[in-house]
């Protein structure tokens, strides 16, 4: 994680320096051009299908949601990517995870990974195989 985010900052930089943008602009654009990607998805066109079946309802969303990175995902994704059982209580379950954890943030039915909710996927290797 460290050498991820010191090459994060090394490019963000590259990027401020050679268009003449605020960091955080630069940083915005850096973060649009990384893609984190998670072995344990397979991504299907439209589709995403968790690889792993060991994890539960709260897991298996918020790995989908770091295979999603900013552009996060509507309800309605969620629910279609997610196993028949996990589908009736998937609103608690994000409602949870958002509210409580903070690990998601929610803008309608809208939903995008935290910085701590990609932090608690890493840290529980949720997206090893």
């Amino acid at each position: 994680m460290l050498v991820v985010g010191v090459l994060d900052w090394v490019m963000a930089e590259f990027v401020r320096l050679y268009h003449g943008v605020p960091a955080d602009q630069a940083q915005r654009i850096v973060d649009q051009l990384v893609t984190r990607q998670a072995p344990a998805v397979q991504d299907f066109g439209a589709d995403l299908k968790v690889l792993r079946a060991d994890l539960g309802a709260s897991e298996h969303t918020l790995v989908l949601l770091y295979q999603r990175g900013e552009e996060g995902a509507d309800l309605s994704e969620l629910t279609k990517w997610s196993p028949t059982s996990m589908r009736t209580n998937l609103r608690r379950t994000l409602g949870a995870l958002a509210e409580k954890k903070r690990f998601v943030h929610q803008a309608g039915d809208h939903y995008t990974i935290t910085r701590a909710g990609q932090a608690h996927v890493e840290q529980k290797r949720l997206l090893d195989p």
